[in-house]
């Protein structure tokens, strides 16, 4: 008998037993294997029964989502972001108490079985945090207040908590719609590829801001020109940049439209305008859908194809892209597979999209047609009250 194999073969069972049952892959070596987790933002409040952030993981092969557990319990963690060294995550608490006792952002560290672990929290000085980026370098975290109109920077410490605020800026004015744009709403914030800019579009004042940032201080100021304006009444609400980073959509929420922006760059290769270059309509030509509203943009991978997301026609439109002609067109909308889509991810490898859907608490995997970027139903979904918002981490 040769012990040593045999120690080995047990342990390596064992091994793959304990695996099993904390949800994640090992290989017969003990060396972890590729998964794909999906992170799931929640509200909590009114009628839900939801803890916090759940997750789960998607078969890139079937588009398959396994069983969804609870990661880390939060109050309303409606919006989450990876950082990209994919240590650590930090969610928003979007809690209408904005004051310095409040707990807007929290920041996790990643654990090995996908569970997420508090490492701190920190007030974002404005009332309703709803939005989270992290900048590609994986120093800055920044978030926008909705209820406040405003939005803030972060530092990153070297355990992956958040420190004291090292920028906030308090937006001002009002727009057209009397009952949505009669103060500032900033919906979302993001960086731009090198992380010298970040955008921040507001619902309020009908606006996407524009910020410089100092790489090396982490300091936000308003760039030159500090705004864009964007159509009236539209309430830009979320922002994503192309993979190419020359172009940007904004959906509107208000009109149920999506704009195409251009960023011009500067000798230096840093981002020193912004330019409205094209507004659709993203339901069907002619439909009339009284109260929808849009509420996720996203690229897709390669660039050529995008999505916005419709509550109350409840479907996902279809954009194809064409950066050559600085254009987009919608080419089909999809049904969601639920009521209120609010959020939506895409998977790292650009195969699979991952919907959730608020009203009906059920979240729907739909397989990508690479060609023309149709999406059909896997046929696989889980259940979760009120999720809001998908995001991808995938571990090699």
């Amino acid at each position: 008998m040769n012990t040593t194999t045999d120690r080995f073969h047990s342990g390596s069972l064992l091994l793959l037993v304990l695996a099993g049952m904390l949800g994640f892959s090992v290989t017969t070596a003990g060396s972890a294997i590729a998964e794909t987790l999906v992170y799931i933002g929640t509200y909590t409040k009114g009628d839900s029964n939801s803890d916090g952030i759940y997750v789960c993981s998607l078969d890139e092969s079937s588009g398959e989502l396994s069983k969804p557990r609870l990661a880390a319990k939060a109050v309303n963690p409606s919006f989450v972001a990876i950082a990209p060294n994919g240590r650590y995550l930090y969610a928003v608490s979007e809690v209408p108490d904005g004051g310095e006792d409040s707990k807007g952002l929290i920041a996790f560290s990643i654990q090995p079985d996908g569970t997420l672990q508090e490492i701190n929290t920190m007030s974002t000085g404005g009332a309703a945090a709803c939005h989270v980026a992290v900048n590609p370098s994986g120093a800055l975290v920044g978030v926008a207040n909705y209820s406040g109109g405003s939005c803030a920077i972060f530092p990153v410490l070297r355990d992956g908590s958040v420190g004291n605020a090292i920028a906030f800026h308090q937006h001002h004015g009002s727009s057209v719609n009397p009952r949505r744009q009669q103060a500032p709403h900033a919906h979302s914030i993001n960086f731009n590829r090198d992380g010298t800019q970040a955008f921040v579009a507001d619902l309020g004042i009908d606006k996407i801001l524009v910020y410089d940032i100092n790489l090396r201080t982490g300091a936000m100021l308003p760039a030159s020109p500090p705004s864009l304006s964007m159509p009236a009444g539209g309430g830009p609400r979320h922002f994503c940049l192309s993979p190419s980073g020359r172009f940007a959509l904004s959906n509107l929420e208000l009109t149920s439209q999506v704009t195409l922006l251009r960023l011009g760059s500067s000798k230096r290769g840093q981002t020193n305008s912004l330019d409205l270059v094209q507004t659709i309509s993203t339901l069907p030509e002619g439909a009339t859908v009284p109260g929808n509203s849009t509420a996720e943009c996203l690229f897709h991978p390669d660039g050529k194809l995008a999505y916005v997301s419709n509550r109350g026609h409840d479907s996902i439109a279809v954009l194809q892209v064409d950066e050559s002609e600085a254009s987009i067109k919608r080419v089909a909308n999809v049904s969601s597979g639920g009521q209120t889509p609010r959020g939506f991810g895409i998977s790292p490898d650009g195969y699979f999209v991952v919907v959730a859907n608020q009203k009906t608490g059920n979240v729907v995997s739909m397989r990508v047609d690479r060609k023309d970027g149709s999406l059909t139903p896997t046929g696989s979904e889980i259940h979760l009250d009120a999720p809001v918002n998908v995001r991808f981490l995938r571990r090699d």
